[in-house]
């Protein structure tokens, strides 16, 4: 930019006015830093040319295929081991006297001895009673024959020709494992009937027995064998026969 300045005739013409010199001079100031301005905004690459408008970018893609990737190969897998078995301690036996074993033993054994010689004295008194029972049937016979020596022979009287039963079998029960181990003695009163063949028939435990004793009891009693009773020529049952076995320790 250039400023001009223009010197009219008649400016200079004019009488010096002191107000007017200081209006110049202000205005000669203001152009002169109007210049240095400018000259420094060129210095500093001031342009006045308009900016020039950068070209749009173009961005250019292409397809490319890529290999299909491997199939991943599977890890392996870790296998647990089994467990290991464990061992459970077992209870410590109970620790057992032998000396008491030894005595439980003995009175055990002397236990069964006397039970087989108590049953080996009844087979000896069931025998005598047989024998007495046939020398009495013989000598009764002996004696109707002689008093009637006329008379024509009487039919045989049957075998049993009696009145009151009679036993002629009777087996000792066996004492019981238990009631041995344990030193358990006692009475044991077993109540039936001895029917027409002289067998035991509904036997039952009375009141009063041990229940270790119950059962070889009835056992006992169902093996009794009786001379049934015979009344007017007949055999008749008899019930409530009792028996007591009497279980001891010696």
């Amino acid at each position: 930019m250039t400023a001009m300045i223009m010197h009219s005739p008649t400016l200079t013409m004019a009488p010096a006015d002191r107000s007017g010199f200081w209006r110049n001079s202000f205005a000669a100031s203001l152009a002169v830093a109007l210049h240095v301005g400018v000259l420094a905004a060129l210095m500093l690459g001031w342009s006045t040319d308009k900016p020039q408008v950068e070209a749009p970018r173009v961005m250019h893609t292409q397809l490319v295929i890529m290999p299909p990737a491997p199939a991943p190969v599977p890890e392996p897998v870790a296998v647990a081991a089994p467990p290991e078995p464990v061992s459970v301690p077992l209870p410590p036996k109970p620790v057992v006297d032998p000396q008491i074993q030894a005595q439980k033993l003995e009175k055990a054994a002397l236990a069964r001895k006397r039970v087989e010689e108590r049953k080996a004295e009844q087979q000896q008194e069931r025998q005598a009673a047989e024998q007495r029972n046939r020398e009495l049937e013989q000598q009764r016979l002996a004696a109707a024959q002689a008093a009637r020596p006329a008379a024509p022979a009487p039919a045989p009287a049957p075998a049993f020709d009696s009145r009151q039963y009679q036993p002629l079998s009777k087996e000792a029960p066996d004492y019981p494992e238990r009631a041995l181990d344990k030193n358990i003695e006692g009475d044991c009163s077993v109540e039936y009937t001895v029917n027409t063949q002289g067998r035991v028939e509904n036997p039952k435990v009375l009141d009063g027995c041990h229940p270790l004793f119950m059962r070889p009891s009835l056992a006992a009693a169902n093996t009794f064998r009786y001379q049934p009773r015979i009344v007017d020529g007949k055999a008749v049952p008899v019930p409530a026969v009792r028996n007591t076995f009497h279980y001891r320790i010696k």
